[in-house]
């Protein structure tokens, strides 16, 4: 393994302490990776603000949203592999360059194709962002505590951000203008750019193996006809013709990206990779539990603005109680994973946030409803941040420095894909069975009780040798 760190002889003494250069890191990749999360959200409130004043159809407002997502998942594992092979520090200060430009390019726009263009940027520079950033993280720090603690703020704060951005994305549409959620990434930008080239040291392999053009184009064509076929299915039905076609399509593509992975040179994810039960399972974890959460809020907005006639404000407002709930999450997590180990806390963070989330399928037929919604949201939050920490502990340990942008590569796609797929799929099955929203609140909860049980099983032999530290 590549002993190279950034760590002073004082923090190698100290295993859990930082360093004055580490904290600088350390909050520069954290708000780097907080903007990045807030970008998923922070404009769902304002859509139909912004289809009025910039002129999309009603039909087209979704592509504001979907536009990022796909791109932003799409191409991260080319990025990680990039971050890898160029250089993770460069990889990150362009793609943060680029988040800056693009947002001020989105906040100006006036024509839909402008906007549009500026999302797809936004999205290209999140891919190439978050696996960079997570890359130096771990890569910074040794496994260990000192790791997990780290692992744990990112977690947190990247779950978080998601909430904020639905609360940021509501005051900045009512108080002042959809444009300041645009204009806020370029304030970020510009103080990440000043201050992460003094603090952030340069890490890449000392290989050079071509780039996998083939397996990027067909990972990312199978994202984005699974979530436009998924998106088809939530406006209309599972038997439009345009769904389950898209939805074939995906997966042609992914057995394509297979093939590739399978004969060229140096494949975007060397399939052995995969072959290692903890990052397969873990990045399985991972996917489940970004795709329920940032889905179930998806849901209850729905809810609270459909049923309870709540205005975007307020119901930006009620998951605040979310945020303060995978903050708590993120921090307690570490110690779970000192104590029980990373695949135990998989399991017992998503056996929780399902029973946390089950009751909110009842809301209908409870006169507390709002106090449900409150400690259901808050319970499921602390649990799906002890899953995510767990999931990324998981998928990032006992992996060399020279495949830490693989192995984050591959988190962040998941992590993005459970972002990017889990409303869809959700809308989905709330449009296609009688029962609507609450039928989807139940099969959310049920993806986390089977996922829980099926990794517990399929990990439960590195269980004693992740309980460590």
């Amino acid at each position: 393994m590549n002993t190279d760190s950034p760590a002073t002889a004082t923090d190698t003494e100290r295993p859990d302490a930082l360093g004055i250069r580490q904290r600088l890191a350390l909050f520069v990749l954290l708000t780097a990776s907080f903007t990045l999360a807030v970008d998923f959200s922070i404009l769902n409130v304002a859509l139909p603000r912004i289809g009025r004043e910039v002129g999309f159809g009603l039909a087209d407002l979704q592509w504001i949203a979907t536009s990022f997502a796909v791109c932003a998942a799409g191409f991260t594992l080319f990025f990680g592999r990039c971050a890898d092979l160029f250089g993770r520090r460069r990889q990150f200060l362009a793609g943060t360059a680029l988040l800056g430009v693009a947002s001020l390019v989105g906040g100006l726009a006036n024509e839909p194709w402008v906007l549009i263009a500026a999302r797809i940027a936004q999205g290209i520079a999140t891919a190439a962002v978050t696996p960079a950033a997570l890359s130096l993280l771990t890569t910074s720090f040794p496994e260990g505590r000192l790791r997990d603690r780290a692992l744990g703020i990112n977690g947190a704060l990247m779950a978080a951000g998601f909430t904020t951005g639905a609360v940021l994305g509501g005051l900045l549409t009512d108080l002042v203008s959809w444009r300041w959620a645009f204009f806020v990434n370029v304030v970020v930008a510009v103080v990440v750019l000043m201050i992460a080239p003094a603090v952030l040291r340069e890490t890449r392999s000392t290989e050079r193996p071509r780039l996998d053009t083939v397996g990027a184009l067909t990972v990312t064509l199978a994202l984005a006809a699974a979530v436009f076929g998924l998106t088809q299915a939530s406006e209309h039905s599972w038997g439009d013709a345009r769904s389950w076609g898209s939805l074939i399509f995906a997966a042609v593509m992914v057995i394509a990206f297979v093939v590739t992975e399978r004969v060229v040179r140096d494949p975007l994810v060397p399939l052995g990779v995969l072959r290692r039960r903890a990052i397969a399972w873990g990045n399985i974890a991972g996917v489940i539990a970004f795709a329920t959460e940032t889905s179930i809020v998806f849901l209850l907005t729905l809810y609270l603005q459909n049923v309870r006639a709540f205005s975007p404000l307020q119901a930006g407002l009620v998951f605040a109680v979310l945020g303060v709930g995978t903050v708590i999450g993120g921090l307690v997590a570490p110690r779970m994973i000192a104590r029980i180990g990373a695949t135990r806390a998989i399991v017992v963070g998503l056996a929780v946030q399902a029973a946390a989330t089950i009751p909110l399928a009842f809301l209908d037929l409870m006169s507390g409803w709002l106090v449900v919604v409150l400690v259901g949201t808050f319970v499921g939050g602390v649990a799906n941040l002890v899953a995510i920490v767990g999931f990324m502990v998981t998928a990032t340990t006992g992996i060399c420095d020279e495949e830490q942008g693989l192995a984050t590569g591959l988190a962040t796609m998941s992590q993005q894909i459970g972002i990017t797929v889990g409303t869809p799929a959700m809308s989905a099955s709330a449009a296609g069975l009688s029962l609507g929203v609450s039928t989807a609140v139940v099969v959310n909860a049920g993806f986390c009780v089977v996922v829980s049980a099926v990794v517990g099983l399929a990990l439960r032999a590195r269980s004693n040798s992740t309980a460590r530290r």
